[in-house]
C-alpha cells in the first residue's frame, strides 16, 4: 500500500487520501485504483480548469528541463519528447530562460533537479524510493528559482522516468503505434496539466516482453529494405515502440540473425535505452543460434560429444553480454529448436544446466545467482520437468502454453515460493504443425485474458513474453498483452469490450472508436475460430445448418462495415484504419469466399451441373485477389512503408509448413453441353410458386448455342439468355424446371421478362411454354408494341401469362426459346395466393438442402 502524499495544501485529494487510509484500513490503493484509468485519460487535458497548468500556450510548449547527467535512456527518450510536442502543436518547447513555467524531468538519486524537489520538500522520496519502474507526475509550485510551477514526471529508476515520459507523450497525443502503424498525431494548440499527483504504481510482472519469430519473409524483408537488416537502426524502433507500451523485454528476430553479431551497436543500444535482452527458449547463454553455424567450428549441437566446443561458444557470449541487463536462457535443446536426442537424457542436462552456471560466474565474477536466468519448459523440456529434473532456485521457470494460446502448466496454488519465481512463453504466431499461423492476427484479448488471468492467479509473474512473429499485424493483441502485464488486475471479463473501445480512441479517435472496436472485436473472434492456414473448403458444412453460408456471410457484413467507415474516415486516418482494421478483416473475408467458391465447386461439379463453372470463376477471382490485398498493403498503404510485410503464405498449405508461394485450390470445369443439374424441385406454398430463372435442372441447346447466366440482371438476383444472340436457336434451346403441386389446380404462370422491344421488324420475341411434354403454347409477349410508353417499360419487366391445369404432385415446365435476344428473370406460378408486389416473393422452398440462386 503506497500513501501519495502533496506539499500543497490546496489539493484536497491530500484530505481524500487521509480519509480512506483511515476508513479502508490501509487500503487505500485499491479504493483509489479504480478510478485510475479515468485519471490517467484525463490527466492532461485540451481546456483549461481550475489549478491547472498550460503546457502549451498559444501553440509553443512551455520549456523542459532534464539534468545532462541523468541515465542516456532517458536523455533519448526526452528528445523525443520534445519531438512529440514539435509533432502536436508544430512548435519546439519555449526557450526563453524566463518562462514561468517548466517541465521538469528525471530520476530520483540520479537526477539533481529531482532531488532538490525531494529536499525541498515538493516531492515526497517514499514515493519513489525502493521502487520498480515506477513514476510519478504532478504539478508543483515554485520549484526552481525564477518558475512559479512546473509539472515533474518523477522516476524511481530510469525505466520509471522513461514510463513516464512516453506516458506524457501518450496523453498529449502520441500513440505507441503512430510509427509501426501509422497513427496520425492528434494536433493540439493548447494543453493542460491537472493538479495533483499520477502515477500507474509499479508493474505486476516484472519483465514484460515480446518474441520476434518466424520473421522471414515479411519482417525480414522489409527491415532489409527500409534499413539494411536488423541492424540498430531497426532495432531502435522496436525498443521505443517496447517503452511506449510500458515493455521491457525482447528476444530479438533469429531464424538467419545473430542479435549480438549482426550488428555490434544492437547490444549497447538495447542498454542504453533501457530494454533488457533475452534469447530465445532453445538460444541459451546469449548466443544465437546463428552464431552456432558462424562460428561453431563445424563442431556437433551435442554436449555429449562437443562439451569443450560448446563451452568456448557459451562462455564467449556471456562474456559480450555481462555488463548489458539481460536474461540468460540455460540448458539446451536441439540444434534448430529441435528435441534433443534420447540418449541425451536429464542427468546429463542438470550437467549442462551446472556447468553453464560455473560459466555464468566465471566470465561476471559474481555468483550465478546475481544474474537472472530462466529455463524454459518448452515443449518436451516440460517432460524432464515433469520427470523429476530441477535447476537452482533463483533461476525462472519459464512455462509455455501449446504454441496455440492453451497454458500447458501452471503452479500449483500452494507451491513454495521460488526465488526466480515463474514465467510465461505466449504465442500470437507459430511455426509447427499442425499449421504455421503466421500471417495474420489470430488471437482474441477474451482468451488471452482468461489464459493470462488462470496464469497470473497461479503466481506466474517474473516473466511474461510472447511470440509476435513479425510484429506487425499483431498490434492490437501486443498492446493487449503488455498493458494487462503491466496490471493484471486492471482486467475482467466484463471490461474487455471497453478496453478494445479505448484503444481504437487512442488511434482512431473519439467519433470512430466504437464502430472500429467492433470491428477488430468480431474479426478476431471469426480468426479464432480456424486459422487462415487451416482454412480451407472442408472446414465448414455446405449441407448442415447452412454454415458454410453463414460465416461467410458474416465476414463479408463485416467487410462491408469496414469499408464504409474506411470510406468516411478523414484522410489523416484511413492508414492506421486499414492495418489495424480493414486489411486484415477484407483479407480474410476474401480467402472465406475463395473456400466456399471451391466447396461449391466441388459440389457441382460431383453433380454434373455446369454452376461448377462460375464457383471455379469465383475461386479464380478470389485468388487473384488475394495478391492484390498483399500488393495494397506492401506497396499503397503509407506510400509504400510496409513493402513486403504481407509476404506470409497463407494459401496452399498441404502439410505444416508453408508452400514456397501460393497456390490456389485446385478447381473443375464442365463442358458446354448440355447440362443437367441435381433435382431441384420447388414447393408450392401458400398458393404460389417463385423460381429465379437460373435454377433449372436441364438446359439444352442447338450447336452452337449456349445459356449464359448474367449475374444481378433484373430485379432480384440474375436472368437467362442464349448466346451467341446471331445464332439460330433451333428447335431444343430451352429450361426446364421442377415443381411441386399440393392438388389439382388451374394455374396462371406468369413468366418475367427483361423488357426488350420487338426489334425485329416487329414481329415480336417469341417462347413456347409446356408442361410435362405436353403440348406447348405459343407466346408473342411483345409483338404488339407500336413504340408507345407501357407500363412494362417503366416497371422494367415484361409479365407474359399463360394458364394451364395442373394435377398434384410433380411436374416439369419447360419454356423454349424461338427468338434470340429473349432475357428470362423469373417464373411466378399464381394457383390464387399470390399477393401484389412490386419485386415479388422471394424463390420459393426447394426439396434440397443447397441452393445458392435464393440467397
Amino acid at each position: 500500500m503506497e500513501i501519495i502524499m502533496f506539499t500543497h495544501h490546496r489539493y484536497w485529494r491530500v484530505f481524500l487520501v487521509a480519509v480512506l487510509i483511515y476508513c479502508c484500513g490501509g487500503n487505500a490503493y485499491a479504493v483509489l485504483s479504480s478510478t485510475k484509468d479515468t485519471v490517467a485519460r484525463d490527466f492532461i487535458v485540451r481546456e483549461s480548469g481550475p489549478g491547472f497548468l498550460a503546457l502549451v500556450n498559444n501553440g509553443v510548449p512551455i520549456p523542459m528541463l532534464v539534468d545532462p547527467q541523468d541515465h542516456k535512456g532517458v536523455l533519448r527518450a526526452f528528445e523525443n519528447l520534445k519531438k512529440d510536442f514539435i509533432q502536436v502543436t508544430g512548435h519546439g518547447p519555449n526557450q526563453q530562460k524566463d518562462g514561468r513555467s517548466n517541465i521538469i524531468i528525471g530520476t530520483y538519486g540520479k537526477s539533481s533537479l529531482i532531488d532538490s524537489l525531494v529536499h525541498k520538500g515538493l516531492l515526497d522520496s517514499s514515493t519513489l524510493a525502493g521502487k520498480r519502474e515506477k513514476f510519478v507526475m504532478t504539478v508543483v509550485n515554485e520549484p526552481l528559482l525564477g518558475i512559479d510551477s512546473a509539472l515533474v514526471i518523477a522516476g524511481s529508476d530510469k525505466r520509471g522516468t522513461i514510463y513516464g515520459i512516453y506516458e506524457l507523450s501518450a496523453q498529449i497525443g502520441v500513440s505507441p503505434w503512430y510509427y509501426w502503424a501509422d497513427v496520425p498525431i492528434r494536433k493540439a494548440t493548447a494543453l493542460y496539466a491537472k493538479p495533483g499527483l499520477y502515477t500507474q504504481g509499479e508493474p505486476k510482472v516484472r519483465y514484460r516482453g515480446i518474441f520476434l519469430n518466424d520473421e522471414a519473409p515479411a519482417l525480414s524483408g522489409w527491415s532489409k529494405a527500409t534499413f539494411g537488416g536488423f541492424n540498430a537502426d531497426f532495432y531502435e524502433k522496436v525498443f521505443e515502440l517496447l517503452l511506449r507500451l510500458k515493455a521491457n523485454y525482447l528476444w530479438p528476430a533469429m531464424w538467419g540473425s545473430a542479435f549480438y553479431d549482426d550488428d555490434p551497436k544492437n547490444g549497447p543500444l538495447a542498454d542504453e535505452m533501457g530494454i533488457i535482452m533475452g534469447t530465445s527458449h532453445h538460444e541459451p547463454m546469449a548466443r544465437a543460434q546463428a552464431e552456432w553455424k558462424r562460428y561453431g567450428n563445424g563442431g556437433a549441437w551435442d554436449y555429449a560429444k562437443n562439451k569443450a566446443g560448446l563451452q568456448k561458444f557459451w562462455r564467449s557470449g556471456i562474456e559480450r553480454a555481462r555488463d548489458w541487463e539481460s536474461i540468460l536462457t540455460i540448458a539446451m535443446r536441439g540444434d534448430g529448436d529441435e528435441p534433443m536426442s534420447e540418449k541425451q537424457n536429464v542427468s546429463l542436462l542438470e550437467q549442462i544446466v551446472r556447468d553453464q552456471r560455473r560459466l555464468i560466474a566465471e566470465a561476471t565474477g559474481r555468483t550465478a545467482a546475481e544474474t537472472p536466468q530462466l529455463w524454459a519448459l518448452y515443449k518436451e523440456v516440460q517432460d524432464y520437468y515433469d520427470k523429476g529434473m530441477r535447476v537452482p532456485d533463483d533461476v525462472t521457470l519459464l512455462l509455455c502454453d501449446d504454441n496455440w494460446g492453451n497454458v500447458r502448466k501452471l503452479p500449483e496454488l500452494n507451491a513454495s515460493p521460488r526465488k526466480g519465481g515463474y514465467g510465461m512463453y505466449y504465442h500470437f504466431d507459430y511455426v509447427g504443425a499442425p499449421r504455421n499461423t503466421k500471417w495474420i492476427n489470430v488471437s482474441q484479448i477474451q482468451r488471452i485474458w482468461e489464459q493470462m488471468n488462470l496464469t497470473y492467479r497461479h503466481g506466474v509473474d517474473r516473466i511474461w513474453i510472447v511470440n509476435v512473429g513479425d510484429l506487425k499485424p499483431m498490434e492490437f493483441p501486443i498492446s493487449f498483452f503488455l498493458d494487462m502485464a503491466w496490471d493484471p488486475d486492471r482486467f475482467n471479463a466484463n471490461n474487455l469490450m471497453d478496453y478494445t473501445r479505448e484503444w481504437c480512441r487512442q488511434q482512431f479517435g473519439e467519433a470512430y472508436a466504437t464502430e472500429a472496436a467492433s470491428m477488430i472485436n468480431r474479426y478476431t473472434k471469426y480468426n479464432h475460430r480456424v486459422t487462415p492456414e487451416l482454412l480451407n473448403e472442408r472446414t465448414f458444412s455446405l449441407t448442415h445448418y447452412n454454415e458454410f453460408d453463414s460465416v461467410v456471410n458474416d465476414y463479408n457484413r463485416l467487410a462491408m462495415e469496414a469499408s464504409r467507415l474506411y470510406y468516411l474516415l478523414p484522410d489523416s486516418l484511413k492508414d492506421a484504419f486499414d492495418q489495424l482494421v480493414a486489411f486484415p478483416i477484407n483479407a480474410c473475408a476474401n480467402l472465406y469466399e475463395m473456400y466456399h467458391a471451391k466447396a461449391m465447386n466441388d459440389y457441382y461439379y460431383g453433380r454434373n451441373d455446369r454452376r461448377a463453372n462460375d464457383w471455379a470463376d469465383k475461386v479464380k477471382a478470389c485468388f487473384l485477389r488475394d495478391s492484390l490485398f498483399t500488393h495494397h498493403y506492401n506497396h499503397s498503404i503509407a506510400k509504400g512503408k510496409w513493402i513486403h510485410m504481407m509476404d506470409q503464405v497463407r494459401i496452399g498449405y498441404s502439410s505444416w509448413n508453408e508452400p514456397s508461394k501460393a497456390i490456389m485450390p485446385a478447381v473443375h470445369y464442365l463442358p458446354d453441353t448440355a447440362v443437367h443439374r441435381s433435382p431441384k424441385v420447388f414447393m408450392e406454398t401458400d398458393g404460389y410458386i417463385a423460381m429465379e430463372a437460373a435454377s433449372y435442372v436441364v438446359a439444352s441447346s442447338a450447336p452452337g448455342v449456349q445459356w449464359v447466366e448474367i449475374p444481378d440482371l433484373g430485379k432480384t438476383v440474375s436472368a437467362m439468355t442464349t448466346q451467341p444472340v446471331t445464332a439460330n436457336l433451333g428447335n431444343n434451346t430451352a429450361l426446364e424446371y421442377k415443381i411441386r403441386v399440393k392438388e389439382k389446380r388451374e394455374a396462371k404462370i406468369i413468366v418475367l421478362l427483361s423488357p426488350t422491344l420487338n426489334f425485329n421488324g416487329n414481329s415480336g420475341l417469341r417462347y413456347a411454354i409446356s408442361i410435362d411434354g405436353g403440348p406447348e403454347k405459343l407466346v408473342n409477349f411483345n409483338g404488339h408494341y407500336k413504340g408507345e410508353l407501357g407500363q412494362w417499360q417503366a416497371r422494367r419487366i415484361i409479365e407474359s401469362v399463360s394458364v394451364h391445369s395442373l394435377l398434384p404432385g410433380e411436374h416439369t415446365l419447360r419454356i423454349r426459346f424461338l427468338d434470340q435476344g429473349i432475357v428470362l428473370q423469373r417464373i411466378l406460378i399464381d394457383f390464387g395466393g399470390l399477393k401484389p408486389s412490386y419485386l415479388g416473393p422471394r424463390q420459393s422452398a426447394i426439396a434440397q438442402l443447397i441452393d445458392t440462386d435464393s440467397k
